[in-house]
């Protein structure tokens, strides 16, 4: 019977993320770059100034600019930036870190796009707080006869949440403290198997943050996501430094792969070109989430004064994801020479840090279980508010209460290779509604970038 879903699920998974989803991914993300006029490339410094004034309140909103920020990234910088992105490379090759680097250019044009779309267009629910995102940027920019667009956003986003947000996150946290601590936990003398105690432990930490809602989920996430990532990028700077002679060797050959066949060698399969395309595009994707709808939830909550004002924060998370951490990762597996080894997934990233730094997989291990964690929580509130536009306020509680319930069974389960291949079906399907609003949108979005820019000239 599981063989049987699983082959249904991987035939739905391949049409999710084959090629005319990756074309309408960067084709969206090329429109949309050239509709702005390349505002993603030519605005990236005004981003980073706009974000050292992010704490500020300027206009409406439940949070700041720079936590909205925080809590996007929250989600993004996950299990995806260690393990995703050495599973790109492992099954197209050092290529696919360039294809990957393209989707993040493109990328940031969707992203600032939906940041705009989720502010221009959001809603003030019965409680008094902002909420906004492609189910409502669908209805209030697109009308009454595009409803049913974003009912099909809001089903797909709450019930990807459970898997890619939630189980497969509890899971990743468990199997890394089972690398550190072993199988077992002694607790006043008893004997606890690892992956329930992680369990437990998730449960309660995940309920402390989530009973606050968004403004205690983006305050924990201002802390933690600065945090977390600039010693992720320490370790992984320190890794390509102690290969420096390598790194110009290794940045030649991720380019070159990107057009050519790369040659099966030790435990590399080979792959071709459309393979480090499609797994640099899907991998990226599944990192930085552009184009799957999930960040502009959170940028629709931001205090702002104008919705131009938040995309050219809100691009900063791609940047930042995919184009600088990332990067560091995949350029260390590449620089290390484990990419063509036996290790696999984490494991692979675990061999590259190791390479240069002692004890280097406690590094990833501890990266995993934060980078996790904080995803929980981001992920926590992208299905919240799906679910909210689908049954009202009033599904806030019980949603909390399944969400982390969900959390130790994620922990203790086995085999979650279906649940993965479920969450990828489910993700791609949230991207193909939030793709078309943003097409159909561009204009919109061109319009409010030209007024914004214009105005900020004459002043």
């Amino acid at each position: 019977m599981l063989d049987s879903i699983a082959a249904y699920v991987g035939v739905l998974n391949d049409f999710a993320w084959g090629p005319p989803m990756l074309m309408l991914i960067l084709g969206t993300g090329a429109v949309l770059m050239v509709m702005v006029r390349f505002i993603p490339l030519r605005k990236l410094a005004y981003g980073f100034k706009q974000l050292s004034h992010g704490r500020e309140s300027r206009g409406e909103g439940d949070i700041s600019p720079f936590h909205a920020l925080m809590t996007s990234l929250s989600a993004t910088i996950g299990t995806g930036n260690i393990a995703g992105v050495a599973t790109a490379i492992g099954l197209g090759g050092p290529g696919a870190l360039f294809w990957m680097w393209c989707s993040a250019l493109v990328g940031m044009a969707t992203k600032y796009a939906e940041a705009v779309c989720a502010v221009e267009f959001r809603e003030t629910d019965e409680d008094g707080m902002h909420i906004g995102g492609p189910m409502y940027y669908i209805k209030n920019g697109l009308g009454k006869n595009w409803v049913w667009l974003g009912v099909i956003f809001a089903v797909f986003g709450s019930l990807a949440g459970f898997g890619i947000g939630n189980a497969v996150q509890a899971n990743s946290v468990a199997d890394a403290v089972h690398t550190l601590v072993g199988s077992e936990i002694k607790v006043l003398g008893l004997v606890f198997l690892d992956d329930l105690i992680v369990g437990l432990l998730l449960m309660f930490f995940a309920g402390l943050v989530l009973i606050g809602g968004i403004k205690r989920i983006a305050g924990f996430a201002g802390k933690v996501v600065p945090m977390m990532a600039i010693t992720y990028l320490i370790a992984g700077l320190w890794v390509l430094l102690s290969h420096a002679t390598q790194l110009p060797a290794a940045v030649a050959l991720v380019i070159d792969s990107a057009f050519t066949p790369t040659a099966a060698t030790g435990g590399f399969a080979g792959a071709t070109m459309m393979m480090a395309i499609r797994f640099g595009v899907a991998r990226g994707v599944f990192s930085n989430e552009a184009g799957l709808g999930s960040a502009p939830i959170a940028h629709a909550a931001a205090k702002t004064d104008n919705p131009v004002r938040q995309g050219v924060i809100a691009m900063l998370g791609t940047f930042i994801d995919t184009l600088i951490i990332c990067s560091i990762t995949g350029l260390a597996i590449v620089v290390t020479g484990v990419w063509n080894g036996d290790a696999q997934g984490a494991a692979m990233t675990q061999a590259a840090f190791s390479a240069a730094i002692p004890n280097g997989e406690v590094i990833i291990m501890i990266s995993i279980i934060f980078f996790a964690f904080t995803t929980i929580l981001g992920w926590s509130y992208y299905g919240e508010r799906c679910a909210q536009y689908l049954f009202g306020t009033a599904i806030e509680k019980p949603f909390r209460i399944a969400w982390i319930l969900m959390l130790p069974i994620g922990a203790c389960a086995t085999g979650l290779d279906l649940v993965w291949a479920i969450a990828d079906t489910l993700n791609g399907f949230m991207a193909i509604p939030n793709l078309i609003a943003l097409l159909l949108l561009s204009g919109v979005v061109a319009k409010l970038t030209r007024e914004y820019f214009s105005a900020k000239k004459q002043s």
